[in-house]
């Protein structure tokens, strides 16, 4: 009776979505910060010597700091994660208010601004994202940034084609998948992209895996299905970036 017992307990377990996988609930925030000319070192060492450290210090979650390969608008790309929303708001008006954070801007900023402009997108995980786990290679991977943006009412079909071919093939033609999101604010596509982020060994591995991907039968037969009834993508609606891990990146 024990026995049969434990038995129907441990089945439950593996049925229950709640119980087999931990959702992520977590709010993410992808932040992209245009360095002025000739500030891209300074603001890469207030980040290195303090922002980290601050940010981790008031309850986020440093993903990730990238630059792109081709970085001709001195872009910084990082990741971070929150709790919530309400706990992101919390945890950045704390950090704002820090005197070590106003004691470095300070120092950072007394020969001029190290930032002309900052975006910000809010993202959820997808359901079929792989967990969100920051490791550190050696080598240095070689991350590609990818937005997928939709046709009006395609991004539950492109996202079924991911969650049902794409990841798989992904894998079976060696590209990692670091992570998968969507947006949570409608002025960042909430209803129609996808953003994704692949970590591979180096821009070889990277091009012999996509040009298998793509003439893999079963990817073939996928996409043609998905799309029998009109392209799930606008014309133009892949954004691809290649990104180079800084050294201060808790994913590289």
């Amino acid at each position: 009776m024990k026995a049969c017992s434990l038995f129907m307990v441990l089945t439950a377990a593996m049925c229950s979505p709640t119980l087999a996988f931990a959702e992520d609930s977590r709010c993410y925030e992808m932040r992209t910060y245009y360095a002025n000319s000739d500030k891209l070192d300074a603001l890469h060492a207030r980040f290195r010597d303090h922002t980290v450290g601050l940010f981790e210090k008031h309850g986020m979650t440093n993903v990730g700091y990238w630059v792109p390969q081709d970085n001709t608008d001195n872009k910084l790309i990082y990741i971070l994660s929150y709790p919530s929303r309400e706990a992101r708001e919390a945890s950045w008006k704390a950090f704002l208010a820090d005197p070590v954070w106003k004691a470095a801007y300070a120092e950072s900023t007394k020969d001029g601004k190290l930032i002309s402009k900052v975006e910000s997108v809010f993202m959820q995980t997808t359901d079929y994202s792989p967990a969100i786990k920051p490791t550190v290679t050696d080598p240095a991977r070689l991350f590609e940034l990818r937005i997928y943006t939709t046709n009006e009412g395609r991004l539950d079909g492109l996202n079924a084609r991911f969650r049902d071919h794409t990841t798989g093939l992904f894998e079976k033609h060696g590209l990692p998948q670091f992570g998968y999101w969507t947006p949570t604010e409608e002025a960042d596509g909430r209803d129609n992209r996808l953003i994704y982020l692949l970590a591979v060994r180096d821009q070889a591995t990277r091009d012999a895996g996509f040009k298998a991907f793509g003439a893999d039968p079963e990817w073939k037969a996928a996409r043609d299905a998905s799309e029998a009834n009109g392209k799930l993508l606008i014309k133009g609606g892949v954004q691809s970036i290649f990104l180079v891990p800084t050294d201060y990146s808790p994913a590289r």
